[in-house]
């Protein structure tokens, strides 16, 4: 099929760039002249591992073309996708600013029948709207169709290639056969429901998963006090299969586009229609305060944090990803220079879009590496849990600090590994680790 992508942020390029390897013709579009310059001369603007690669083989073979003519692009292309941004505004609320200019800009450019299909997470009733838009500026047929999108940052190539579902919501038969058709090659689990229906999967998927995690953090905090160990209790939990493993991590708490803006927005949503979402509110609550237990545990350690010298290892909200949009190091750097710390930051990917934040802030040290960012540290707090902090030899570590203090804020290391390198150790709901550790290693490997 002939494919057009308007928007070239993660989901839009992502997506359109995977539609391509999959043998569609694809365009995208975006009204930055900047970034279609870097996309036309080979740079990819995000980083995202494999999407280069893919980039240049479908460029490579004319099936992947990179444009700002919108016109055009809508023009040739049998389906129309909107993947633009819908950032919070003040009152948590989408901004649906984005979608309804391109809503109209594709009305304008229609020369035949187009399904035109939402990618970016709205609203509920946000596609009634788009189809209202453009009923008024066109007398061209069209369908509205929405498939909300399921990417990972990090792992958004075998997402799209390799998706667990997708939902198409679309009140035309005809327009959901395309859709279907166009899916197949990537996977069976299509589910055809209401637009309405599937615009509330996207945002309900997204709260029940931050749910998980503020739900893990609380029964963390809670172990940290009683003695239990969340990373066993956690495992114990997952073996459940009607709770499952995934996103049981304790840790300082979510952050990126997604779960942050999902959340308000559901909260929003629910409020507009007079139903207070008493739940959703305290997932919010205990994600937004879960990081600061960095904080709390620092000055335990330490007393008062001014002039203290602290190393922060990883910036980004997740590994694999240059993405600091909503990462916890944000509030934890800007409450430690409130307190009067000097910081010393570094992390593999996202040290350029990071420095954007703290542009100018002279008590921010940007280090070349993370050895260098711990280098006569008070102490060390690890924030992102890159494999390239997990492979440091902590007994060098622990001869290039000043004080032996770390916060492990992703649980990465074992208090075996701490212990052998003598470091006042913090991490998420772990208690001390007993002998009896090696022996639960050896009956989970070998039952």
């Amino acid at each position: 099929m002939n494919l057009t992508f308007i928007g070239t942020g993660y989901v839009g390029l992502v997506s359109g760039v995977c539609f391509s390897e999959i043998g569609n013709q694809v365009t995208c579009v975006d009204k930055d002249l900047g970034k279609i310059e870097m996309l036309n001369n080979g740079e990819v603007p995000i980083y995202e591992p494999g999407l280069k690669e893919l980039i240049d083989k479908n460029k490579g073979l004319g099936r992947l073309r990179f444009t700002n003519e919108l016109t055009e692009a809508v023009h040739r292309a049998d389906v129309v996708f909107i993947a633009v941004g819908t950032p919070s505004l003040p009152n948590g609320e989408a901004n649906l600013e984005f979608i309804e200019q391109v809503a109209q800009d594709i009305a304008l450019a229609m020369n035949g029948y187009k399904v035109v299909v939402t990618k970016s997470t709205v609203p509920v009733g946000t596609n009634d709207k788009i189809k209202a838009i453009i009923s008024q500026l066109t007398s061209h047929p069209f369908d509205v169709v929405s498939i909300p999108e399921f990417l990972r940052e990090g792992s958004a190539v075998k997402d799209t290639l390799h998706p667990d579902r997708i939902i198409i919501g679309s009140d035309s038969e005809q327009a959901a056969r395309m859709l279907v058709e166009l899916h197949h090659p990537l996977t069976d689990q299509i589910m055809v429901t209401e637009v309405r229906s599937a615009e509330m999967i996207k945002y309900a998927s997204n709260a029940f998963l931050a749910t998980k995690i503020s739900f893990i953090n609380e029964i963390a905090n809670i172990c940290e006090k009683v003695g239990a160990d969340v990373t066993h209790v956690a495992q114990g939990m997952g073996y459940d299969k009607r709770i499952g493993s995934s996103f049981l991590q304790a840790g300082i708490g979510y952050g990126g586009s997604c779960f942050p803006k999902d959340t308000h927005a559901l909260i929003q949503i629910a409020g507009n229609v007079d139903y207070e979402f008493k739940l959703l509110k305290s997932v919010v609550e205990v994600n937004q305060g879960q990081r600061f237990n960095v904080i709390a545990k620092l000055k335990h350690s330490l007393g008062d944090l001014k002039g203290k010298v602290i190393g922060i290892w990883g910036l980004a909200f997740k590994p694999d990803t240059d993405d600091v949009r909503e990462a916890p190091a944000l509030d934890i750097i800007s409450a430690l220079l409130e307190a009067g710390a000097v910081v010393k930051a570094y992390d593999p990917i996202a040290m350029e879009n990071f420095r954007k934040v703290f542009e100018g802030d002279e008590t921010v040290e940007w280090a070349g590496s993370a050895m260098d960012a711990a280098e006569n540290c008070d102490a060390l707090c690890l924030l992102t849990d890159w494999a390239e902090f997990k492979n440091v030899q902590l007994s060098e570590l622990r001869q290039i600090m000043n004080q032996p203090v770390l916060i492990d804020g992703r649980n990465v290391f074992t208090k075996e590994q701490i212990n052998q390198a003598e470091f006042q150790y913090y991490s998420i709901g772990r208690p001390q680790v007993g002998s009896l550790d090696q022996f639960r290693e050896s009956i989970l490997l070998n039952p």
